[in-house]
């Protein structure tokens, strides 16, 4: 057994469940917690005026409750804003830590940012130990039958449900699903030093949380999970429709970890064994295996961060110039033309929330209606949305852009108006997010510049002026997009 050691959370803001603080719990007699606001991460922020950002706000606000958490157990939290890189090998040595406790974090960025403080650690007698937190299954857990790594997702998903219930009593007993319970007496906690730097001191202010119905920090997840599963059994069909409260919003808490993923699947598994999930808690475990899925792509090709998982696909000509970039501004604020994509844009600029309905309908948009390269929107999305996740973001525009593993076929194409019909039918998202069109019947309100002039003058529309015309018209972009992925076709 060690003396001391310090536990450093990064993406895992949680008191329990909590594979790295359960291990140094095991090991050391004197545990120290920290956190850095890393400037590696916000300085670009700052740089490009996100200085409300919600992302850092929800930090903030989860780490005050974790730190009168880990107080209440005797602990508490030292918080540090600087570069971790440097940071937490100082920390260690201030604390005479000789181990540093981490949980994986698998993005290219994050692998070299450990590296070199594994590397710097060692070169001061300490050590850095990771331990697989955040996923079910990662890295080279699952493999095909040749000893690959899986690139479509049903084989990988049979493959990872196959691994749970090998176990009779997989939520029980299942190695990879069980807590990380606190093994021994609190007092292992090393009390912390009152106080973290507030967000002004940091450059940054306050953002809207709450008021958009963001509650932070495990209370706040604990509390959303709790009324997700009243509701559970229709997720199959109500996910679809974003007017609806049919999705479960836990993206953010499990990006920044203030929910543990194994209670989730446990939760999802209990669902679908005593019935009370209907047909939806299965769907919902699936959405789980799609993010370990997601994970394990990232770990195993990690130039997808920056590149098409098929390298054919690096080779379509986008469109360019001041007519690809007048779009793609209209396509961010909400002015396409489109009401159900400029709806979904313009949620997602106001409150950081995107459906995820809307994101295929949006970046499908992007890519084969305006022949926009799919990095576009995802740096966009990495800028905006509360949940991103490179892993999960990339894969979901590597996907609509037909260039990912197991992507749509390049063929498929979304019609926003038919998909606005179909999810939207009497127009209330649309409603509730361009109010200028509040007056359109829900015949009117998909395609307005279908509608006779008539009906708009009654509904006080002028397009052009209160409501733009399409920036393109789908049946011509959906063929200017065949032909653009044909010839990359022809020349693999």
């Amino acid at each position: 057994m060690t003396d001391t050691t310090l536990v450093w959370f990064r993406r895992d803001l949680r008191s329990y469940d909590h594979a790295a603080l359960y291990e140094a719990l095991t090991r050391a007699r004197r545990v120290h917690c920290a956190f850095i606001f890393d400037r590696e991460i916000l300085d670009p922020l700052q740089e490009r005026g996100l200085v409300a950002d919600r992302r850092v706000h929800f930090i903030h606000r989860s780490l005050v409750e974790l730190d009168a958490e880990l107080r209440r157990r005797g602990g508490g939290l030292i918080v540090r804003y600087g570069y971790a890189r440097t940071e937490i090998p100082a920390l260690a040595a201030e604390l005479g830590a000789d181990t540093v406790f981490v949980n994986h974090d698998y993005e290219p960025a994050a692998t070299s940012r450990d590296a070199d403080v594994a590397a710097a650690l060692a070169a001061d007698g300490r050590q850095l130990l990771s331990f697989k937190d955040g996923v079910i299954f990662e890295k080279s857990e699952l493999l095909t039958g040749a000893g690959k790594p899986y690139s479509v997702f049903t084989p990988y998903k049979n493959a990872w449900m196959r691994a749970i219930l090998a176990v009779a009593d997989p939520v029980n007993a299942h190695p990879s699903l069980q807590a990380y319970l606190s093994p021994v007496d609190d007092a292992r906690l090393a009390p912390a030093p009152q106080g973290m730097p507030s967000l002004e001191d940091m450059g940054f202010v306050p953002a809207p949380l709450t008021e958009l119905g963001i509650e932070p920090g495990m209370s706040g997840a604990q509390a959303l999970l709790e009324g997700f599963l009243d509701r559970i059994a229709d997720y199959d069909v109500a996910r679809n429709f974003p007017s609806r409260p049919g999705t479960s919003h836990m993206s953010v808490h499990l990006r920044f970890g203030t929910v543990s993923v194994r209670a989730l699947v446990r939760r999802a598994l209990e669902a679908m064994h005593n019935g009370t999930g209907g047909s939806g808690a299965a769907v919902w475990l699936s959405e789980l295996i799609w993010r370990d899925f997601y994970f394990m792509i990232l770990h195993h090709h990690p130039h997808v961060a920056e590149r098409a998982f098929k390298p054919e696909y690096d080779r379509i000509a986008w469109e360019s110039g001041q007519q690809a970039e007048d779009r793609f501004d209209a396509w961010c604020r909400g002015a396409t033309g489109y009401p159900l994509v400029d709806a979904a844009m313009r949620q997602l600029n106001e409150t950081g929330f995107m459906h995820n309905r809307l994101r295929m309908v949006t970046a499908s948009f992007l890519i084969k209606d305006l022949g926009i390269d799919y990095r576009w929107g995802e740096r966009y999305f990495a800028e905006r949305l509360n949940d991103f996740d490179l892993a999960a973001n990339n894969g979901g525009w590597q996907w609509a852009a037909s260039s990912g593993c197991d992507a749509q076929p390049y063929f498929r194409i979304f019609n926003p108006v038919t998909q606005s019909e179909r999810f939207d039918p009497d127009g209330s998202f649309i409603r509730r997010w361009l109010p200028q069109l509040s007056r359109l019947s829900a015949r009117d309100i998909h395609a307005p510049w279908l509608a006779p002039q008539t009906r708009l003058r009654e509904a006080g529309i002028v397009l052009g002026a209160n409501y733009p015309e399409p920036v393109v018209m789908h049946d011509e972009a959906r063929e200017r997009t065949q032909q653009r992925y044909l010839v990359i076709r022809k020349t693999a």
